[in-house]
């Protein structure tokens, strides 16, 4: 090979392998580039991700958003946004104030052992029956089965005082009421399953479309206040004749001496 033709050679050599590395440095570029916009698309998505967690996390429930919301009240109630519950047309002064919760098991054993007469006394006209019924096993048992049985029992009340009434009757059987732990009151398939039971409510598609809907929602939260805020209930059921309160009748016996007691008398 001639000297010419070997410089000839060399050079064209030089030019193939700078060309070459030419390529290399821009598909590196392009990966480099490829790598850093996947990177920035991924952080975005982390950060959108974490940012509507965010806002997520800081959206009221459904009962926070209730307890905010404007209060539709139950027909057959009275006093600010409905929170006061008074049945009876007695001529007297007497008036049985009931404080309950709706997974209350002591509620649930008054209700079995005593509902029934201190119905018939409210309805012989020898008082008035109030009730006012607060959500606190809730936030100790965690669920929303307290508040969700509340607002069906506005449900219940805007039908008629009789189906409240044979209602929470109904749900504190002991063929209904659940134990204490278990939240089966958040249920609304399970709370209108209940109301199957109960002539009035029987189904009755307005009392339904309430329950599932959450019409009354708000009213319960505010009726679950006033319960907080009710002086000198500690406990449920707790049971007060006249404003006085009175042990947790056991029997029928001990409800009759307590009226006796408190001075209600046929």
């Amino acid at each position: 090979m001639s000297k010419r033709n070997s410089q000839t050679a060399k050079s064209a050599a030089r030019e193939r392998l700078r060309l070459e590395r030419e390529r290399q440095a821009k598909r590196a570029k392009v990966r480099r580039q490829a790598i850093v916009a996947a990177s920035v698309v991924a952080v975005l998505a982390a950060a959108g991700g974490i940012g509507y967690a965010v806002v997520q996390t800081g959206k009221p429930t459904k009962w926070e958003a209730a307890a905010d919301a404007t209060v539709v009240k139950p027909a057959n109630t009275s006093g600010a946004n409905g929170a006061t519950v008074v049945i009876g047309d007695s001529k007297s002064d007497n008036v049985v104030h009931l404080y309950e919760d709706p997974r209350c098991p002591a509620c649930a054993q008054f209700e079995q052992t005593v509902g029934e007469t201190v119905d018939k006394g409210m309805q012989d006209g020898d008082y008035k029956l109030s009730f006012t019924l607060g959500t606190f096993l809730d936030d100790r048992l965690s669920g929303e089965g307290s508040k969700n049985a509340l607002s069906a029992l506005g449900a219940a009340l805007d039908v008629s005082p009789e189906a409240f009434l044979d209602y929470k009757a109904a749900l504190y059987s002991a063929k209904y009421h659940p134990e204490e732990t278990t939240d089966k009151f958040a249920d609304d398939s399970y709370l209108i399953k209940v109301a199957n039971t109960v002539d009035a409510l029987k189904n009755n598609k307005k009392f339904q479309d309430a329950v599932e809907k959450g019409t009354y929602d708000a009213w319960a939260m505010r009726m679950s206040k006033s319960f907080d805020d009710a002086e000198g209930v500690q406990s449920t059921p707790t049971i007060k004749i006249n404003d006085k309160t009175v042990g947790n009748p056991s029997s029928v016996a001990d409800w009759e001496k307590s009226l006796k007691d408190a001075g209600v008398t046929k």
